[in-house]
């Protein structure tokens, strides 16, 4: 391991390889702990392209495992060093290299923060859209690789919708751009789009030209509070029925709501089954219509109470509470699984009632919250005790909710990506034929398999 270290400081410097146990430590697994962790052996954090292409060309003349990392913040455990080796935090490339108005784009480098990248692209009166619920701390690079979404999805789209082209780092360490900044692009195969959301197994993404849209002119939020989930769902139906698309359409659970009133002011009245969250945007004619528009469906379809938000704090305070719901319930009990399916819109409901049948079934509670507005939802799988017989069931409940995803017409991952976590459940929705193409693909460009080994799929029994 000497000789390894040594090599990769005269590549990079002595100040871009980290190696002692403690920074080791931190690296071994992202936010997805629980899954699995892995044993890198050394840490690059390099400053350029130039410095990423050396150590993944080292990397593969040696047939040493790498690991690209963003901000670590990924929820399917795709940053998780596995199979040891090197893994590349890409933190340090964090440059805005241009925001060009003429042609409505932006390029930057893959270690900016999302939430920087916004503020900076808001400044001068334009919007990125894409909006995961890390965007404040998570990465370019890492949202291009796992295609992510976020609340914006309803009316905007995710990640992938918004990719123009890339600077990428190939297994052997040569450097390719892959799209431009031309709205309209047809030259070869589409590498860009097979980058996005190959989560680091093709190679590195290090940087990012994304198109970007001129900035609304006003917004509001109108909260919802629904009987129940049914009620709930139909109000959603209806409100899209009626040619209104929210920028922002959240469900959340009425047991969410008590722990969120620490952040909303004035609190939310707790006496309903179900709350829609949900910001209109446009001009300022629009929102007034719109607005007007929903009151008068929501009053007509019998919900609990509809509120409209004129003050921007107070509808700051709205979503900072719905960010910070999942911290909220981890807080509160041992361990919490957060999936990721994504149905028919028109399925949720039915989708929720076979998670009670679920949680019934198993004994393990399962709440349930996300985007409404385009069916990606976030069943949380609760476990208050660890021990190998109630991860077991938790297990089961995993499989059991999966399954009901796509039996509804769903899939198994709207926005977070496979990793390890859904790397079981791949075939399931995709098929074995789908799979071969994949490693076909993986074989071409990796043919040493060095890049992010053990992800997306499984075979012979093993993530791979």
């Amino acid at each position: 391991m000497k000789g390894l270290i040594r090599d990769l400081e005269q590549l990079v410097g002595r100040d871009s390889v980290q190696a002692d146990p403690e920074d080791l430590l931190a690296y071994q697994a992202d936010a997805t702990g629980y899954f699995a962790k892995g044993e890198p052996v050394a840490i690059v954090l390099p400053a350029d392209v130039e410095a990423v292409s050396k150590t993944v060309a080292y990397a593969c003349e040696h047939g040493i495992p790498i690991t690209p990392r963003g901000a670590g913040s990924g929820l399917s455990g795709g940053a998780t060093p596995i199979k040891g080796g090197i893994v590349l935090d890409l933190k340090r490339m964090n440059r805005i290299l241009e925001i060009n108005h003429g042609n409505l784009t932006a390029q930057a480098e893959c270690g900016v923060v999302l939430a920087d990248f916004q503020r900076a692209v808001e400044k001068e009166g334009l919007f990125y859209p894409p909006d995961p619920q890390s965007m404040t701390v998570c990465t370019l690079g890492g949202n291009v690789a796992t295609r992510a979404g976020g609340p914006h999805g309803v009316k905007y789209g995710t990640t992938g919708n918004y990719v123009l082209g890339l600077e990428v780092v190939l297994p052997d360490g040569s450097i390719i751009q892959t799209g431009s900044s031309c709205v309209k692009h047809s030259v070869g195969y589409d590498l860009t789009h097979l980058m996005t959301g190959s989560e680091g197994t093709l190679g590195v993404i290090t940087k990012v030209t994304v198109r970007l849209l001129p900035k609304p002119e006003k917004d509001r939020t109108i909260i919802i509070v629904c009987e129940s989930i049914k009620q709930a769902v139909e109000t959603v139906s209806e409100i899209i029925a009626r040619k209104i698309v929210p920028a922002k359409l959240e469900y959340v659970p009425s047991g969410a709501i008590r722990g969120m009133n620490r952040y909303i002011n004035p609190p939310i009245e707790t006496e309903g089954g179900a709350y829609l969250f949900m910001m209109i945007d446009g001009s300022l004619s629009q929102i007034e219509e719109e607005s007007e528009k929903i009151k008068n469906l929501c009053q007509n379809s019998g919900v609990l109470s509809v509120k409209v938000i004129e003050e921007e704090g107070e509808a700051a305070s709205y979503w900072k509470a719905r960010t910070a719901a999942y911290p909220l319930l981890l807080a509160m009990v041992k361990k919490v699984i957060i999936e990721d399916v994504a149905v028919p819109r028109d399925q949720i409901a039915s989708f929720a009632e076979s998670l009670e049948k679920i949680a019934a079934e198993t004994g393990i509670p399962i709440g349930m919250s996300g985007h409404a507005g385009d069916g990606n939802v976030h069943p949380s799988v609760i476990v208050y005790d660890l021990t190998d017989e109630v991860e077991e069931k938790a297990q089961k409940a995993i499989k059991m909710l999966i399954q009901s995803g796509l039996d509804h017409g769903g899939c198994i991952s709207g926005e977070h990506g496979i990793g390890l976590h859904k790397s079981s459940f791949i075939e399931m929705e995709l098929g074995a034929r789908q799979i071969q193409l994949f490693r076909d693909i993986k074989k071409a460009i990796d043919p040493k398999g060095i890049m992010n080994p053990g992800k997306i799929w499984v075979e012979e029994g093993e993530a791979c």
